[in-house]
């Protein structure tokens, strides 16, 4: 099968339906099969994509903040079962240690959870916070934690950030300075930056903008109504903020099979899921059966051996980047857009999974693709109207209306206030672009996400 031919109609399968805006790169055994761009660098489409284009990695900067982790066990400068009080004795974390950091079963609260915490110090002081200031946000917030240390897994990005702030304290350089010369360097990845461009400015010139969709129009993420989200936290380490294009991350595969950076020992510990107190396996992802290890998501494909994958997001940013440990394939994938369609976009990433292993992908499905023409919308006001919550849910209908003919919802998702419009794709069952949610309206009531809630 000509696999490059299918990943460049499937890129732009999905281009055509705004729900792609990047780069890509597969290769087998250290040779190339598939790389290609598709869009712009810009939010008003003048710079085009190129394939040595820089993108933000979001969390999948995480794979160099547990090897460079690995490098200072090596150094002896800590071990996995160190508690983290040791090197922050005024943090509330007890009991916690670098292992719990590294696979995500601390119970450490995400500081996404206190987001206005960063956003004050950024509005009200007119700086971004530093790295080192997590600690102050940990001792100042005095969040609860998940759980105790060892009984659960919940991702947080705010151990990540005391990773990082380990590698500084231990190494006694910059965090940004340490990868540089510990791993960016060895592996050859010239391209590669640990940098802060919303506080410090834009130190490379081909960068692909972090671009999202404000009010129906394409907008920098700085210049969107999510500026905080991503502004505020711009001076954090460790969870985030490594900029590569995919010919570099293609190296960092490589640098990482040739033992370049870290012995294969090192790496087999770090592809080693996370256990919980009770033993059991600590669980990153029940649907595909994955793992947490030191950085990476650990799966197993039945044909094709250990897999290894980070994946990452931030307003206007979607990467992913898989390693077949056993096959010798990886597969990069960098956007710098944000999509339009959620079932295009999912649609996409199952698509290049598929090409991976040798088979057909299915062909992408948007909701205008199966939206009903022409419905009949004699029931739709009786739809409208404002609907009770459900208890602990974390997206929510509030309200129902008509606008241009149309039927829409207000809703609330973690905190978050959105509005969408909804598209019929049954007599009563209705879905929308943003997300793969669907509404059954029927006796007063709406049913979604295993919910039935009634309208108030």
């Amino acid at each position: 099968m000509d696999k490059h031919a299918m990943m460049e109609n499937l890129a732009r399968e999905l281009s055509k339906k705004d729900s792609f805006n990047g780069a890509w790169l597969y290769a087998e055994k250290g040779e190339i099969v598939s790389k290609g761009v598709l869009g712009f660098r810009d939010p008003v489409d003048t710079l085009p994509i190129t394939e040595d284009s820089i993108f933000q990695l979001a969390s999948v900067s995480k794979t160099f903040t547990s090897a460079a982790v690995m490098l200072l066990i090596r150094q002896g400068l800590l071990c996995p079962e160190d508690e983290i009080t040791k090197f922050f004795p005024k943090i509330p974390c007890p009991g916690v240690t670098v292992r719990h950091l590294l696979t995500h079963t601390s119970g450490i609260p995400d500081y996404f959870d206190d987001a206005d915490w960063f956003i004050k110090i950024w509005k009200e002081e007119k700086r971004v916070p530093g790295n080192d200031e997590i600690l102050r946000f940990l001792q100042e917030t005095k969040a609860k934690p998940y759980f105790a240390p060892g009984e659960g897994l919940h991702y947080s990005n705010t151990g990540y950030n005391l990773l990082a702030l380990l590698v500084e304290r231990l190494s006694g350089v910059p965090y940004e300075e340490f990868l540089q010369k510990n791993i960016f360097g060895p592996a050859g990845m010239n391209s590669t930056h640990c940098c802060h461009i919303r506080r410090d400015g834009i130190p490379f010139e081909n960068y692909a903008q972090a671009t999202v969709y404000d009010d129906g129009k394409c907008v920098a993420d700085i210049d969107s109504t999510e500026e905080g989200d991503v502004v505020a936290f711009d001076g954090l380490n460790g969870d985030d903020y490594v900029y590569t294009n995919i010919f570099d991350m293609f190296k960092w595969d490589r640098a990482l099979r040739e033992g370049k950076v870290l012995t294969k020992e090192e790496q087999e510990l770090m592809y080693t899921p996370g256990k919980l107190n009770s033993g059991e396996d600590a669980v990153y992802d029940e649907d595909d059966e994955l793992g947490y290890g030191f950085g990476w998501a650990v799966g197993h494909d039945e044909e094709l051996g250990l897999v290894v994958s980070h994946s990452g997001g931030m307003p206007g940013v979607s990467t992913w980047f898989e390693r077949f440990i056993d096959a010798d394939r990886v597969l990069v994938i960098l956007s710098c857009r944000d999509y339009r369609d959620a079932r295009a976009y999912l649609g996409y990433w199952d698509g290049m999974e598929a090409i991976v292993r040798g088979k057909e992908p299915k062909p992408l499905v948007s909701i205008e693709d199966l939206a009903i023409m022409n419905p009949d919308k004699s029931k739709w006001e009786n739809y409208c109207g404002k609907y009770e919550h459900p208890e602990d849910a974390d997206f929510i209908i509030d309200t129902v209306y008509m606008k241009d003919g149309e039927l829409y919802a207000k809703a609330v998702d973690d905190d978050d206030e959105l509005e969408f419009r909804l598209y019929p794709i049954g007599q009563n069952e209705f879905g929308r672009k943003e997300g793969m949610i669907r509404l059954t309206f029927d006796d007063g009531c709406v049913v979604y996400n295993d919910f039935a809630c009634k309208k108030l």
